[in-house]
Formats: C-alpha cells, structure tokens, sequence
C-alpha cells in the first residue's frame, strides 16, 4: 500500500513509518517539527537523542535500502494539505499530527485554544482534502482512550445499544474527556464520523491507550534511528516516567491515591494496530472504532511494578493530584476488535521494564530532575512550568509576550 504519516517526526510517528516501510509499504511522512519547539518552550528535551528528520530518512534508505519520502509543511495550512495528498496519492494515511499532551493543553488559555485549533482544524482540513482528491483512501486516526473518561460501566468500542422509553439505537458511547486535550479528540471523533457520513468517506478512529516502551525493530538498527523518550511532567507517558524516576533516584510520583486505571499497550503493538486497521479497511461511509489497549493496570500498581524490577532503592510517593479525575474508579473496556484481526500483543512484564530501565540508564546524564515534577493544575487558569522560564518561549516556539 501507498501510506502517509502525519506527524512522523513524533514518539509514535517515526516508528510507526519504518515499520511500515519495512513491511513492504510505500511509505511518506509529513511533519512540521512543532513537537521539537514544545521542547525548546519547555526547557526540557527527549531523554534519547534524536536526529533530525531528513537525516533519519538518508539512515534509514542507508540501512534498509528502502526510502522514505518528507513532505515538511503543517496540517492547518489547508493548501499544503490538499497538495501533499494529491501529489503522493496514499492508499491510507495514518493522521499522529496533533498536540497530543494534556498536561500540555491545561497549562493555560493559550496552549488550551493552541491545542484545539492545532488538532481540530488540522484534522477538518485532512478530511476535506480526502473528500476532494480522494474518498477512497481510508484514514486511520489516532484518538484516545482519555475520550471515554471513567465511566461507572463498561466501555464499548465506540458505541453502545441503548434502549429507551420502548425504542433501541446504537449510539455513539458518551463521552466524558478529562483535558482540553481529550475535548480535542472527541471534537475530531464527531467531525470524522460526520464526514464518513456526508461525503462516504471511510476512517478507523484507534481510541489508544497509553503508551510504553522506546525501542522497536527498527529503531535499534542504528542509534540514528532513535525515536524520543519523554519524561517530564508534561509530555512523559506514565511507565516510561516512572523508570527514569527510578534511575535517577526521583521517587515514583503517583497523583493522589494511585487507583486511576488505565489501558496500556507496548509500543509495538501500537505498530501492530496500525497496520492491521490499514490492512483491513471498513466500507465506503463507514466509521469505526478499535479500542486500541491491550491490557489495565492502576498507576499505583505501575508504580509497585517499576519499584520491583529496579534492582537499587526506590521510594514511592504520593502527590497531590494535579488533575480533575477520580482517583479510585471502576474500569472495564472491550478491546476485542484488533484482537479479532490478528494483534498478537506483547503483554507488559519484567523484561520490558528492566528494558527501560535500561534504557534510562544509559542516558541518566541528560535527565533534568527540575522537568520530572508535575506542575500544571487543572485547578487554576494558569500555571507556571519552571524551565519554560530558561527559553521565553511560548506555545509552539513563539517567543513569549512580557506577561505570559
């Protein structure tokens, strides 16, 4: 197949292209480098370093013999979105292009309409352009778990049978978002499905859960290749955040009382997932879901796990949270439908933890203990992140004005 990823340059985007690309796929990748400035705005950067995106292309060609084709431009600018479609003309495309942080959307007014418009508006200018070169190509859109909040009842795979006063639908599954961020993703959830609807247009959303891991088959075939590791309290997913605490002798920061559970799935599987949905497209007009997870666990159990596999002293304890979310909660969600396609999936253990513990500690030397503690309440209107003050800038690398 002809694929495109947008936001390639990204934790998921990169690898997800060199798998791909390994799997026989004609693959493009688009990106406008914006996670990059997210770290000059923050004062923080990847724990692993990484290379830039036309030099990761040449190494992977260098080293697999397949290519790669860049397209640099960014999805809100509706024009290069149109001509980037119909210049590669993909099969599929697999849209990673969006502010995906919702720590990052919470700090204050402006990262919070910054998020909305970045993710909503690049996703409607996306669906246009199908809709106008091609209805045929099949998008693959990474949403988010985080859409379904924690309801007191099981969760579906993006719908639900209701019954009411004598009559039954099947309805979209409420949605109960716990960041402007997540308020994203429902808003493009609506406006995919509206598409699909209108113009027949065909899209699996991948409602994903968080992610763990770093290294995957292609991004170990030269240090080049690396894709990033986040784990600052803004962009740092939880287990990947956890193992670097520990490396360090940070203790294990968990929000609260611990029990806000989670579904989680290596880094693998998300490639997996991925090309499973493109290999099994839904019909014209039609929009699915795929709870994309395979497995939950607790923060308070990620915690206790990280603490036993790390052979030194580890002290866990207990924060404040930050965030609007119940700290202990039911949770059960179905996540049969990639199961159902093939996904074979690499169940968390402590090979995998000891992996990144490993791979934390070979680079303990670029960890800036100032970025590991949380520091964006969802409490207030704004918050203030420590090394943002070192840069000056602001949103997306915009230099900050006097009073932000």
């Amino acid at each position: 197949m002809k694929v495109l990823v947008l936001g390639a340059d990204g934790y998921l985007g990169w690898p997800t292209a060199l798998h791909l690309s390994a799997r026989g796929h004609e693959v493009g990748v688009v990106d406008n480098f914006v996670r990059r400035q997210y770290d000059f705005e923050m004062g923080v950067d990847s724990l692993v370093p990484i290379a830039h995106l036309q030099r990761r292309v040449r190494v992977w060609e260098e080293v697999s013999g397949l290519a790669v084709y860049p397209f640099v431009g960014d999805l809100t600018d509706a024009a290069f979105v149109q001509r980037v479609i119909a210049e590669f003309r993909p099969d599929g495309i697999v849209h990673f292009a969006e502010q995906r942080s919702a720590p990052y959307s919470m700090i204050d007014r402006q990262h919070a309409v910054y998020t909305q418009v970045n993710n909503v508006v690049g996703t409607l200018n996306l669906l246009y352009a199908i809709a106008e070169v091609d209805p045929s190509i099949h998008l693959v859109k990474l949403g988010t778990m985080g859409e379904y909040g924690t309801p007191n009842i099981d969760i579906e795979e993006g719908f639900i049978e209701i019954t009411h006063r004598g009559r039954t639908d099947v309805l979209p599954y409420p949605k109960q978002p716990g960041s402007f961020y997540h308020l994203s993703k429902v808003h493009d959830s609506h406006n995919i499905m509206f598409a699909c609807r209108i113009w027949g247009l065909r899209s699996t959303d991948l409602n994903q859960g968080i992610v763990y891991g770093q290294e995957t088959p292609e991004t170990v075939l030269h240090p080049e290749l690396a894709t990033r590791f986040d784990y600052d309290g803004v962009f740092g997913t939880v287990l990947n955040r956890f193992c670097v605490q520990a490396v360090v002798g940070h203790p294990i920061t968990v929000y609260g009382a611990g029990g806000q559970t989670r579904g989680m799935l290596d880094i693998r599987d998300t490639l997996a997932c991925v090309e499973l949905a493109l290999l099994n497209p839904p019909d014209t007009g039609e929009y699915r879901v795929f709870n994309q997870f395979t497995e939950s666990y607790s923060v308070g159990e990620l915690a206790d796990l990280v603490a036993s596999a790390y052979p030194g002293r580890v002290t866990i304890e207990h924060l404040d949270d930050p965030r609007v979310e119940k700290e202990q909660h039911y949770y059960r969600a179905a996540h049969t439908k990639l199961l159902d396609l093939g996904l074979v999936p690499h169940l968390l253990n402590t090979a995998m933890i000891t992996s990144l513990l490993s791979v934390a500690d070979r680079h303990r030397d670029r960890v800036d203990r100032d970025a590991i503690a949380p520091t964006v309440n969802w409490r207030t209107t704004t918050s203030t992140l420590p090394t943002a003050a070192r840069t000056g800038a602001g949103p997306h690398g915009e230099h900050a004005p006097s009073d932000a």
